[in-house]
């Protein structure tokens, strides 16, 4: 080989080595970027989880603080909440304590209102209650069980006046279910509520005690922003609340702690057929207006005689246009209106309600004039009157309470304890007078009537309340001559309508009697009241007892010679009661 050929064997050999050089340079550099993006990644990863660790712990710490929240506000549920004992406050039901549970719900699991509440679909059932084992004893013998009839306790001058009465009776125990849901924006409540003072059969205290069942309310109540519509059978919206505005429910409702099915003197309202609307202004005020079901009335009938006295030439055709307590299918002319405007305040922990209502009823009557060839004539009339309430806590678990009402016609609203209207002799159209040979017709007259009651109600112990409470009724005497009848000797004629004096002829012969002593002028009850929880659980219920002691008084508008001025009865409840939890 020339040296030429050698000197290119030797460039060529070098160019290949320098080739391979840089190739593996470049492998080595591709490696040490691969590794390095790895190393940068892996980093990351590692700073992600650390902050998601981070993040995990922070849930974890406001989750405890969240059930923290929910332990405290149950405890202080627990503490602050005393089952009411009423029969009228819906039995302890576990609906007065939704607002409560719902401050504790997450976003984990909606808390239960109460351990036997379910849920199907979207909607929850709580159902509610007690057992309850009731003594009762009087000091007259009322004929009552579970509720008094304070308008016709017995007189002095009468046997039962002379005789006591004592009854044990699981009659009070009562069943509640509520319903709620929401659906959109539509907030729905149902609510039914029954008992076991229903019309007992006449031999019901000889062997088995078999007390009748009953519904006491059932109502559906929908909200939607600032509107509220309810209709069913409900308290009336005259029924004093002591929260909650116009809240339907039992436990928003101002009826005493006392244990008397009858509530208390002095306590206006009803359970009827009521629909009912509403409008929130705001959270604190809050108007409804409502048409209730009505019903013409004129005092419970008496074993002495019926309370108002009729026409006599009208009283058979009257008689089945008025309900005494026994008439329930007496015609009415229209529901009677009632409208209420309610205000509600919490400050410094305490609260404090008030509202201010009025309302109307009608009654109508049919009859044909005592002229020839008459044909029926119609008379009507309105009645109506007005309502408050109060309920205030001026210091801590120290509440003040009043309510009462006022009105013409308005006796039903005030424990059906007197007449709503009398019926008054006129003359008919066309005719000159009106007396026993002819010419006369019949118009209706209201009766004016109205009620207070007042009181205080402290809870010394979350276990402990006491109530005090005076309640009063008052029922305004409304009378006429009958007309309808030819005069005495003496030329006078007898009274007719609701708490008519005596007139006094020259003669007794030529006098006649006042009204009966079913007439009430007036009724009182003072009461005291104490409740005493013995054990309670949030999961198992609460033992408790509950007790009443009340004095009543009596008083009618005439009294014949002789004969007791007013009536008394001393009354005592005692009842131990189990409350569903």
């Amino acid at each position: 080989m020339g040296l030429l050929g050698r000197i290119g064997l030797l460039v060529l050999a070098s160019g290949m080595a320098l080739g391979q050089s840089s190739s593996g340079q470049a492998q080595t550099s591709s490696v040490a970027d691969e590794l390095k993006a790895l190393r940068e990644a892996i980093a990351a990863q590692q700073a992600q989880i650390a902050q998601q660790q981070q993040q995990m712990t922070q849930q974890q710490q406001q989750m405890a603080q969240q059930q923290k929240q929910i332990e405290t506000l149950q405890q202080a549920l627990d503490a602050n909440t005393t089952v009411a004992p009423h029969v009228e406050n819906a039995a302890l039901s576990t609906a007065n304590n939704a607002p409560a549970a719902a401050v504790a719900q997450t976003d984990v699991e909606k808390p239960k209102e109460s351990p036997l509440s379910f849920r199907i679909g979207g909607t929850d059932f709580t159902p509610g209650g007690f057992v309850d084992f009731e003594n009762v004893f009087r000091t007259t013998n009322t004929g009552n069980v579970t509720a008094t009839t304070f308008w016709s306790i017995p007189y002095s001058n009468q046997t039962p006046g002379h005789l006591t009465e004592y009854r044990s009776t699981g009659q009070y125990s009562r069943f509640n279910l509520k319903v709620s849901g929401k659906y959109g924006a539509n907030n729905v409540l149902g609510y039914i509520e029954t008992d076991f003072n229903g019309n007992d059969a006449g031999n019901v205290f000889v062997t088995a005690n078999g007390h009748t069942f009953r519904v006491r309310l059932y109502w559906v109540d929908l909200k939607r922003g600032k509107w509220e519509i309810l209709g069913g059978s409900t308290w009336g919206l005259q029924t004093p609340n002591k929260t909650n505005g116009i809240s339907p429910m039992p436990g928003d409702l101002a009826l005493t702690l006392g244990v008397d099915a009858q509530t208390h003197i002095g306590l206006n309202y009803t359970r009827a057929g009521e629909f009912r609307v509403g409008y929130h202004f705001n959270d604190k005020w809050v108007w409804a207006i409502a048409a209730q079901n009505p019903q013409q009335f004129i005092g419970q009938t008496q074993t002495v005689g019926p309370e108002v006295i009729f026409p006599t030439q009208f009283s058979a055709a009257l008689g089945p246009q008025f309900d005494g307590g026994a008439t329930p299918g007496a015609p009415n002319l229209a529901p009677d209106l009632i409208t209420k405007i309610a205000f509600d305040q919490n400050y410094s922990g305490k609260h404090a309600h008030m509202e201010l209502g009025a309302l109307s009823t009608s009654v109508k009557i049919a009859t044909i004039p005592t002229v020839a060839n008459a044909t029926f004539t119609h008379h009507s009339k309105i009645g109506g009157g007005v309502f408050g309430a109060f309920n205030v806590e001026p210091i801590k678990n120290f509440r003040l309470v009043a309510n009462g009402m006022w009105g013409e016609g308005v006796g039903r609203y005030l424990i059906g304890m007197g007449p709503q209207a009398v019926v008054v002799p006129i003359p008919a159209a066309g005719s000159g007078a009106c007396s026993n040979t002819g010419g006369c017709d019949a118009d209706i007259s209201m009766v004016r009537s109205g009620d207070l009651l007042f009181g205080a109600e402290i809870q010394p112990h979350p276990k402990t309340q006491f109530g005090v409470y005076y309640g009063g009724a008052y029922f305004q005497r409304n009378f006429f001559p009958d007309l309808t009848v030819a005069p005495n000797a003496a030329g006078l004629r007898p009274n007719i309508g609701f708490g008519f004096p005596n007139v006094v002829g020259p003669t007794p012969l030529l006098s006649f009697s006042g009204s009966n002593n079913a007439n009430n002028r007036a009724l009182q009850e003072g009461t005291f009241d104490w409740t005493q929880t013995f054990w309670k659980h949030p999961q198992y219920g609460a033992v408790l007892l509950a007790t009443q002691v009340s004095y009543i008084t009596r008083a009618p508008w005439f009294v014949a010679a002789g004969a007791p001025k007013n009536a008394h009865l001393m009354q005592v409840f005692a009842s131990m009661r189990y409350v569903l939890p």
